[in-house]
Protein backbone atom coordinates (compact mmCIF):
# COMPACT_ATOMS: atom_id res chain seq x y z
CA UNK A 1 0.00 0.00 0.00
CA UNK A 2 2.63 2.20 0.85
CA UNK A 3 4.40 2.05 -2.82
CA UNK A 4 0.94 2.65 -4.25
CA UNK A 5 0.66 5.88 -2.21
CA UNK A 6 3.91 6.86 -3.20
CA UNK A 7 3.14 6.47 -7.16
CA UNK A 8 -0.24 7.62 -6.44
CA UNK A 9 1.20 10.90 -5.26
CA UNK A 10 3.70 11.16 -7.77
CA UNK A 11 6.25 10.46 -4.99
CA UNK A 12 9.94 9.12 -5.94
CA UNK A 13 11.73 8.92 -2.94
CA UNK A 14 11.25 7.02 0.11
CA UNK A 15 12.43 10.53 2.19
CA UNK A 16 8.61 11.04 3.12
CA UNK A 17 7.56 7.53 4.19
CA UNK A 18 6.96 8.18 7.65
CA UNK A 19 4.59 11.12 6.58
CA UNK A 20 2.75 9.05 4.37
CA UNK A 21 2.41 5.88 6.71
CA UNK A 22 1.04 8.63 9.52
CA UNK A 23 -1.51 10.05 6.94
CA UNK A 24 -2.51 6.60 5.07
CA UNK A 25 -3.42 5.61 9.08
CA UNK A 26 -4.82 9.11 9.92
CA UNK A 27 -7.27 8.53 6.34
CA UNK A 28 -8.62 4.96 7.48
CA UNK A 29 -9.55 6.11 10.81
CA UNK A 30 -11.08 9.41 9.86
CA UNK A 31 -13.15 6.91 7.03
CA UNK A 32 -13.48 4.48 9.89
CA UNK A 33 -15.21 7.29 12.61
CA UNK A 34 -17.58 8.36 9.28
CA UNK A 35 -18.58 4.61 9.28
CA UNK A 36 -17.15 3.20 6.03
CA UNK A 37 -16.00 -0.18 7.13
CA UNK A 38 -12.00 -1.22 6.29
CA UNK A 39 -12.03 -4.43 4.34
CA UNK A 40 -8.74 -5.35 5.57
CA UNK A 41 -6.24 -3.30 7.86
CA UNK A 42 -3.90 -0.36 7.38
CA UNK A 43 -0.72 -1.21 9.18
CA UNK A 44 3.22 -0.07 8.96
CA UNK A 45 5.81 -0.54 11.22
CA UNK A 46 9.57 0.74 11.10
CA UNK A 47 12.35 -1.67 11.11
CA UNK A 48 15.98 -0.72 11.69
CA UNK A 49 18.64 -2.76 10.61
CA UNK A 50 21.76 -1.60 11.60
CA UNK A 51 22.09 2.20 10.67
CA UNK A 52 18.83 1.71 8.11
CA UNK A 53 15.60 2.32 8.89
CA UNK A 54 12.64 1.46 6.64
CA UNK A 55 9.13 1.36 6.96
CA UNK A 56 7.70 -2.77 6.10
CA UNK A 57 3.91 -2.63 5.13
CA UNK A 58 1.65 -4.60 7.21
CA UNK A 59 -1.48 -3.39 5.37
CA UNK A 60 -4.20 -6.19 4.01
CA UNK A 61 -6.44 -3.42 2.55
CA UNK A 62 -7.42 -4.15 -1.07
CA UNK A 63 -10.26 -2.11 -2.27
CA UNK A 64 -9.61 0.11 -4.76
CA UNK A 65 -11.85 2.69 -3.72
CA UNK A 66 -11.05 2.52 0.42
CA UNK A 67 -7.54 3.05 -0.93
CA UNK A 68 -8.08 5.44 -3.41
CA UNK A 69 -9.85 7.51 -0.76
CA UNK A 70 -7.03 7.12 1.68
CA UNK A 71 -4.55 8.17 -0.93
CA UNK A 72 -6.47 11.62 -1.35
CA UNK A 73 -6.61 11.83 2.39
CA UNK A 74 -2.83 11.67 2.34
CA UNK A 75 -2.33 13.99 -0.74
CA UNK A 76 -4.94 16.89 0.74
CA UNK A 77 -2.73 16.57 3.93
CA UNK A 78 0.98 16.08 2.55
CA UNK A 79 0.73 18.82 -0.44
CA UNK A 80 -0.02 22.08 1.01
CA UNK A 81 -0.47 24.23 -2.45
CA UNK A 82 -3.74 26.22 -1.38
CA UNK A 83 -4.81 26.52 -4.77
CA UNK A 84 -5.01 22.78 -5.36
CA UNK A 85 -5.69 21.64 -1.54
CA UNK A 86 -9.34 23.23 -2.21
CA UNK A 87 -10.33 21.03 -4.82
CA UNK A 88 -8.07 18.00 -3.35
CA UNK A 89 -10.15 18.53 0.06
CA UNK A 90 -13.56 18.77 -1.89
CA UNK A 91 -12.50 15.27 -3.87
CA UNK A 92 -11.65 13.44 -0.68
CA UNK A 93 -15.17 14.56 0.99
CA UNK A 94 -17.07 13.31 -2.09
CA UNK A 95 -15.24 9.85 -2.03
CA UNK A 96 -15.79 9.66 1.73
CA UNK A 97 -19.52 10.60 1.22
CA UNK A 98 -19.93 8.04 -1.95
CA UNK A 99 -18.40 5.07 0.53
CA UNK A 100 -20.61 6.13 3.59
CA UNK A 101 -23.70 5.84 1.37
CA UNK A 102 -22.90 2.54 -1.02
CA UNK A 103 -24.34 -0.77 -0.18
CA UNK A 104 -21.15 -2.75 1.43
CA UNK A 105 -19.52 -0.34 2.63
CA UNK A 106 -20.88 0.50 5.89
CA UNK A 107 -22.70 -1.41 8.87
CA UNK A 108 -25.76 1.00 8.91
CA UNK A 109 -27.92 -1.60 7.00
CA UNK A 110 -30.76 -0.93 4.60
CA UNK A 111 -33.47 1.24 4.97
CA UNK A 112 -36.89 -0.74 5.25
CA UNK A 113 -39.37 -0.38 2.09
CA UNK A 114 -42.21 -1.16 4.70
CA UNK A 115 -43.06 -1.15 7.99
CA UNK A 116 -43.97 -4.43 9.65
CA UNK A 117 -47.55 -5.19 10.47
CA UNK A 118 -49.04 -3.52 12.97
CA UNK A 119 -46.30 -0.98 12.91
CA UNK A 120 -46.77 2.72 11.37
CA UNK A 121 -43.06 4.08 10.14
CA UNK A 122 -40.63 4.99 12.39
CA UNK A 123 -41.44 1.82 14.80
CA UNK A 124 -44.43 3.87 16.68
CA UNK A 125 -47.47 1.32 18.12
CA UNK A 126 -49.73 3.82 16.13
CA UNK A 127 -51.13 5.24 19.29
CA UNK A 128 -51.52 9.19 20.33
CA UNK A 129 -49.08 9.06 23.34
CA UNK A 130 -51.52 8.31 25.94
Amino acid sequence: MLNECRQALRIKTEAYDGELCSLMDAGARDLAIAGVKLPGTVAFQLVTSGQTSYYQDDSTLTDALVMRAIFTYAKMHFFEAASENDRVKESYNVQKTELMHATGYTDYGEPDDEPEDGEEEGGQDGGDGE
